[in-house]
């Protein structure tokens, strides 16, 4: 196993490239924008707080539905770095609440969307891939994209949570 010292050289050496800083950049931009872009499009979503911005690992923010803040559910808008795609995950507002709607989508049968394979650690419930190989060439369409993934599942959500 590699020591601390052995990354943090190999990060200076990437850094120094040039590339990750810029792609950094570019991507926290991106999902400032992308936030804003819910928050103006569904004024009457909640989009509390700011984005969180990980460790490299992955960058997320919260949109809070109606049909959701009063069950106390919301979705996250997740980049995964490493992955380097987009997904849409449905979570708790806390690890209770997180429990008994994964409970209840797992005693269903539900398998619209991936189920988590056990909580613990975890920050969702169900994920769904909105961009496996996203454009970021073309924001406007990657935008358009994320946001259509998001109400799909959004919807999927809320009719399977009537029925049940």
């Amino acid at each position: 196993m590699e020591s601390l010292q052995y990354h943090v050289d190999e990060y200076k050496k990437q850094l120094e490239k040039g590339s990750i800083q810029k792609a950094y950049k570019g991507l926290m931009e991106y999902m400032t924008a992308l936030k804003t872009h819910f928050a103006n499009q569904h004024p009457d979503w909640s989009v509390p707080g700011s984005l969180y911005f990980g460790y490299m690992d992955m960058t997320y923010f919260s949109l809070n539905p109606a049909a959701l803040k009063g069950r106390r559910l919301k979705i996250a808008v997740v980049f995964l770095h490493e992955a380097c795609r987009f997904e849409i995950w449905l979570s708790g507002y806390n690890k209770q609440v997180q429990s008994q709607y994964w409970n209840m989508i797992k005693e269903s049968g539900w398998k619209k969307y991936r189920l988590v394979p056990d909580l613990k650690g975890m920050d969702s419930i169900i994920e769904h891939t909105a961009a496996e190989s996203p454009n970021f060439d073309d924001l406007e369409a990657l935008t358009g994209k994320i946001e259509r993934e998001t109400l799909q599942f959004l919807q999927d959500v809320e009719t399977f949570l009537v029925e049940h």
